[in-house]
């Protein structure tokens, strides 16, 4: 080999050198802002709160009080902490159970053409954008008992009202609180649902009116299936916002009456700020984050895991596969 051949080859080997060394550069240089941000606001807080839930501590000097796992165990052991799991329960399961056929309905109504389709598109997500704390006190004002609008309207049409209010009842509080939180993110499910009727191929509709399918036996076989992986998404979004609820409770209940609204981040709020038990807070929180984790990997390995499986992202690729009208009359019976 000639020593300009051999020098050609060295040229072409440093320059890939160059060339990987300086996308690794690039990848850095996009990448550290945003790990930066993300140890300064979860990493460190997770590292400080399980820091706080091994000590005793009011607030104030240095943590000296060492008390291991006691805090866990007095948090596991409070009745208002166990409540709180089972209130935080109900929500998810009842946001779920409630906003899913009622934000697909709503999408299917707006998905078709009709006079005024915008506006009642923008009427249906203005609660969604709306910030918690004006919501909150929106609804408060309501709900109050004997001169709120809500009892007032009940009263003009010959029902009675919860003689303590709807917010005053211990059976009735919790219920409402989920009213309210259906009305202020439904929004969220019609419009991402919305979005997700956009994707579905019109040939599909074509070729089972063809087939002489009915409507219901079209969104049933067709319209629900293909939305599937956005209904899935959305129900993940609504389990863990469920789960962290904190800041509509607190302005309409403060986790009363007789801590039956409370949830768990109401309860570690309680027992930090007000009670100065940062100690029982930080176990609290931990404990929080722990279930969410746990809820969080179980429906991604048990439910999202099906939108990542090859089979079926290569059956989403091939829309011919479906669009025949053979294959849709399967896909109707």
């Amino acid at each position: 080999m000639t020593s300009t051949a051999r020098g050609g080859r060295d040229r072409v080997n440093r320059a890939r050198v160059s060339s990987a060394w300086r996308k690794r550069l690039e990848i850095a240089f996009f990448v550290t802002p945003a790990l930066a941000l993300f140890a300064l606001f979860v990493i460190w807080p997770i590292i400080t709160a399980v820091q706080l839930s091994v000590f005793r501590w009011k607030g104030f000097g240095p943590l000296v009080d060492f008390v291991g796992l006691r805090n866990y165990l007095t948090v596991l052991n409070d009745d208002v902490f166990v409540d709180a799991v089972v209130h935080n329960l109900i929500i998810v399961g009842g946001s779920i159970a409630i906003q899913l056929p009622l934000g697909l309905a709503i999408a299917l109504l707006l998905n078709r053409k009709m006079w005024g389709q915008g506006l009642l598109r923008t009427i249906i997500f203005v609660p969604y954008v709306l910030a918690e704390v004006i919501a909150g006190v929106v609804w408060f004002q309501l709900l109050q008992p004997q001169y709120g609008v809500i009892d007032n309207l009940l009263g003009s049409i010959g029902l009675e009202a919860p003689e303590q209010g709807w917010l005053g009842d211990p059976d009735l509080a919790l219920w409402t609180v989920l009213v309210v939180l259906t009305w202020k993110y439904l929004g969220l499910a019609v419009i991402l649902f919305l979005a997700g009727l956009q994707s579905v191929p019109e040939e599909l509709y074509e070729a089972a009116q063809l087939d002489g399918a009915t409507w219901w036996q079209v969104q049933r076989r067709i319209t629900v299936p293909l939305l599937g992986p956005t209904m899935r998404t959305w129900a993940f979004l609504s389990m863990i916002g469920s789960l962290q609820l904190f800041d509509m409770v607190w302005i309409l209940t403060g986790g009363g009456p007789a801590n039956s609204t409370t949830t768990m981040a109401t309860y570690l709020i309680n027992q930090g700020t007000q009670s100065q038990n940062f100690g029982i807070a930080g176990a609290a929180s931990v404990i929080l984050f722990v279930i969410a984790l746990i809820m969080a990997v179980l429906y991604q390995q048990l439910v999202l895991s099906r939108d990542t499986r090859p089979d079926v992202v290569t059956r989403k690729k091939r829309p011919d596969v479906v669009t025949r009208t053979k294959k849709t009359k399967k896909v109707i019976r």
